[in-house]
C-alpha cells in the first residue's frame, strides 16, 4: 500500500469541544444544544403522507439517463424562479443531487489543479473541503461590519491573481444573514465580467428573509457568466431527498459552453435517481407550508432574542444568529463547561472578536429559550 492522497489528509481526529459534548451526553448530563440546524428534528409538521406518497409514482421504473436531469423536475425549478419573479430556461437547469455536489462539477468545469475561488470571510467552512477534493485553491476576501455586512470590493479585487477562475458568493449569506445588494451585485458582475471570472452565488436561504427581501440573481440579465445553486434541503425543510441543482446564466456564447461541458460532467455520473425527480414536482407545490413554519420559528427565538438582554447582530435572512457574548463567558468551550449549552465558535466561521459565537434560530422554541436565558443569567 502506497498510501493515500494528499488531498483527503485532513485532520479527522475528535476535537477537544466534540468530545467534551460526547462524554456530556453519555454521562447523562443535561445538554442544551443551540446549534441543531437539521429541519427535520427541529419538531416541524411535515405532510408525511404526501411527501413520501410522492415517491410511489410507476413512472420511477423507467430508467431516464437525461444528465441534466428529468425533464419535469427542471421544469418544477423553472417554475421555482418564476415564483421569485426570473424567467429560467428548462434548458439553463441541470439537477444534481446537492449543491455540493454542484459545487464539485463547477470546481471541475472552470478550474484546473491549483487554480483558485474567492470565497467571504467569514462564512461556511464547508467550502475548504469541497475545494480541497477538486485540488482547487481558495483565497479569502473580507466581509467587513459597519451597520450591516458589506464586500470589501478593494481588497477583493486586489486578490484576483492570475489564477483566479471564479468568485463565490452566499446570498443571503450564512451565518451572517446578510443579503448581497443590488449595487454589490452590479459591482460583483462588472468585476467578474472585466477580468473573465465566474460568479456562483449560493441562494439556498433565499426563502427565509426576516424582513425585506432582495431578488435572486436570477432575476434580470447577468453579465457574466453565472451559476446560481440551490436545493430542497432548504427550499422544502428536506436534506434527506437529496435533490440540487444549478442555474447558467450569463452571455450567450459562454453560457452555452458552459452548459455543453457541464452536461459531459453530469453524464459521467449520473448520480439523480428517478423517484425524488419524479417527486420534486409535488415537493415544490408544496413547500409554503414548510416555510412558514420555518420564517415562524425564526421570527419566534429572535423574539426571544430580543428580550434577553444579550448582543447579536442583526439579521436580514436565514437560520443562523451571531450572538456577542461578554467576555467573562469566554468561548464555547469554555460556555459549555460551565453552563451545559452548545454554541459554534465564531472562528469556525472565520468571526472575528471575542464573544461571537453562532446559533441556529430553527430549533425548539423552548430549548431556545431555556439556552439563551442560562447565557443571559450568567
Amino acid at each position: 500500500m502506497r498510501g493515500f492522497s494528499k488531498r483527503t489528509g485532513w485532520d479527522t481526529s475528535e476535537s477537544a469541544f466534540a468530545g467534551a459534548i460526547r462524554e456530556a451526553r453519555a454521562a447523562g448530563r443535561d445538554v442544551c444544544d443551540l446549534t441543531v440546524s437539521n429541519p427535520t428534528v427541529c419538531g416541524f409538521d411535515y405532510d408525511v403522507e404526501g411527501i413520501l406518497g410522492a415517491l410511489g409514482d410507476p413512472g420511477s421504473m423507467v430508467y431516464d439517463a437525461d444528465p441534466r436531469g428529468m425533464r419535469s423536475a427542471r421544469e418544477a425549478v423553472c417554475g421555482y424562479y418564476r415564483d421569485h419573479g426570473a424567467e429560467v430556461g428548462v434548458d439553463q437547469v441541470l439537477m444534481t443531487t446537492s449543491t455540493s455536489e454542484a459545487y464539485g462539477f463547477l470546481f471541475r468545469l472552470l478550474c484546473d489543479a491549483g487554480d483558485e475561488v474567492l470565497v467571504a470571510s467569514p462564512g461556511y467552512p464547508l467550502f475548504d473541503f469541497l475545494a480541497d477534493l477538486e485540488d482547487v485553491r481558495l483565497r479569502t476576501y473580507p466581509l467587513f461590519h459597519d451597520y450591516g455586512w458589506w464586500i470589501d470590493f478593494g481588497e477583493l479585487e486586489r486578490r484576483i491573481g492570475p489564477r483566479t477562475k471564479a468568485v463565490l458568493v452566499v446570498h443571503p449569506a450564512n451565518p451572517t444573514g446578510h443579503w448581497t445588494s443590488a449595487a454589490e451585485r452590479t459591482r460583483l458582475e462588472e468585476m467578474c465580467a472585466r477580468y473573465g471570472l465566474a460568479l456562483i452565488v449560493d441562494e439556498v436561504f433565499l426563502d427565509y428573509p426576516v424582513g425585506e427581501a432582495e431578488d435572486s440573481f436570477a432575476v434580470g440579465q447577468a453579465e457574466c457568466l453565472t451559476f446560481v445553486l440551490s436545493g430542497l434541503s432548504k427550499v422544502a425543510g428536506l436534506p434527506q431527498m437529496k435533490v440540487g441543482w444549478v442555474v447558467t446564466l450569463g452571455p450567450m456564447a459562454a453560457r452555452e459552453e458552459a452548459l455543453r461541458r457541464l452536461e459531459v460532467i453530469a453524464d459521467t455520473f449520473l448520480s439523480m435517481g428517478a423517484p425524488a425527480q419524479r417527486a420534486l414536482p409535488m415537493w415544490m407545490a408544496r413547500r409554503a407550508a414548510i416555510q412558514g413554519q420555518i420564517r415562524g420559528r425564526v421570527q419566534e427565538n429572535l423574539g426571544v432574542l430580543a428580550g434577553s438582554g444579550l448582543g447579536y447582530l442583526p439579521v436580514a435572512a436565514g437560520w443562523s444568529g451571531v450572538l456577542l457574548l461578554p467576555g467573562k463567558l469566554g468561548g464555547a468551550e469554555e460556555i459549555f463547561a460551565e453552563l451545559g449549552v452548545v454554541v459554534h465558535p465564531g472562528s469556525f466561521y472565520g468571526l472575528e472578536g471575542a464573544g461571537r459565537v453562532v446559533v441556529s434560530l430553527i430549533g425548539g422554541a423552548e430549548e431556545f429559550r431555556r439556552g439563551v436565558g442560562l447565557l443571559g443569567r450568567a
